[in-house]
């Protein structure tokens, strides 16, 4: 809505850097707005979706519409450079299916495997080329440049272009860390940052466009941190309900159950390392839902897992305790993800979580 008030007052700049951390709608929201821009029967609210332009916008055939993103080199030929022109056939064909997808994503998708995608001197050169052209259609110019950290030094060619392009110019990036751009380039820019996306909006996505069972599509809401890529991730991943896990592995650990602990630990290790990490990773959710629950009394919980955090909450352990637990787990994830032994770290943590809910010292123990 911002962008739109800055359009019907005539002041929409004419280099906008869209920023949001992966997963959060930064591309999305860029093919909105250029097919707003180009709408001809545009309201307040949104563009009509029907006209001509729209449908060549949405379809990304656009004449007036441009694009530049991340590519590799795949030989010695001219049509082989990388260059986002050699590539535009794939970027539509992936990006239409899979609008919150990753730039990881788009590499493998183009068999880069190992190789680092760049946005290259000679592509900034083609994109001022583009730019200074007339529109085909009588209108606007627009360069939606993906993934503005792909530049590195060879976006200084753009400087004078984002700084004074021709009339009739618009030109978006779409960013996921401005510390990686080129501070002459935030300098020129306007910024818009992305708030990371509700889980409740993430939930509804995924019952809709998935067919997830909602007590599923709840948990992965609730562990994708406001990415809508990595919730699709984790339905990858997540092979069934963690809550009864969670729950039954808080309850040895409570009882001092030390057979039942060696057990779940073993059952655990058996599974895939996703599956671990996804496993650890909605415990951290389930502790700080917790902490906002004692001292909020807000959560987005409910249910099963809403009552399991308001006897959590009520249980006499304190607030360094639970961040310290908090602190363990994420810890334990990091070292299974770097190939460590899950049973050997998953016991450490039983043990050690034993002790944070007793309220006596963790970090004393081995690691």
């Amino acid at each position: 809505m911002h962008l739109l008030g800055m359009w019907q007052q005539n002041h929409l700049p004419h280099a906008l850097l869209i920023n949001g951390k992966e997963g959060t709608g930064g591309l999305p929201l860029a093919f909105a707005l250029a097919q707003y821009l180009f709408c001809s029967n545009k309201t307040e609210q949104d563009s009509c979706g029907k006209c001509p332009s729209c449908q060549k916008v949405a379809k990304m055939e656009h004449a007036d519409v441009h694009y530049s993103f991340p590519t590799i080199k795949t030989g010695t030929g001219k049509n082989q450079e990388a260059l986002s022109d050699n590539y535009l056939k794939e970027f539509r064909k992936y990006t239409l299916s899979n609008t919150y997808g990753t730039t990881y994503d788009w590499l493998q998708f183009i068999n880069a495997e190992n190789k680092q995608g760049n946005i290259t001197a000679e592509e900034c050169r083609i994109i001022i080329e583009k730019l200074n052209l007339k529109a085909y259609e009588g209108g606007l110019k627009l360069m939606i440049i993906w993934r503005p950290e792909y530049l590195g030094k060879s976006g200084n060619i753009l400087l004078k272009l984002i700084e004074e392009p021709p009339a009739d110019t618009v030109i978006i990036l779409v960013s996921e860390s401005v510390e990686e751009i080129l501070p002459t380039i935030l300098s020129r820019v306007q910024l818009i940052k992305l708030p990371p996306i509700q889980a409740g909006a993430i939930e509804q996505a995924l019952l809709s466009s998935n067919g997830l069972d909602p007590k599923k599509a709840k948990q992965i809401a609730m562990m994708a941190d406001g990415s809508y890529s990595e919730a699709v991730a984790l339905i990858q991943h997540i092979e069934n309900d963690l809550f009864p896990m969670a729950r039954q592995w808080f309850n040895m650990i409570f009882t001092q159950n030390g057979i039942g602990v060696a057990k779940f630990v073993d059952d655990l290790a058996k599974q895939g390392r996703e599956q671990q990490k996804n496993f650890l990773q909605y415990v951290i959710h389930l502790l700080e839902a917790t902490i906002r629950q004692r001292y909020t009394q807000v959560s987005i919980l409910a249910n099963e897992e809403l009552t399991f955090v308001q006897k959590l909450a009520a249980a006499s352990i304190s607030f360094e305790a639970l961040e310290k637990l908090i602190e363990e787990i994420s810890k334990t994830s990091y070292y299974i993800q770097r190939n460590a032994s899950a049973k050997v770290q998953m016991q450490a943590l039983s043990i050690k979580m034993m002790h944070a809910i007793q309220n006596k010292k963790v970090s004393s123990l081995v690691q």
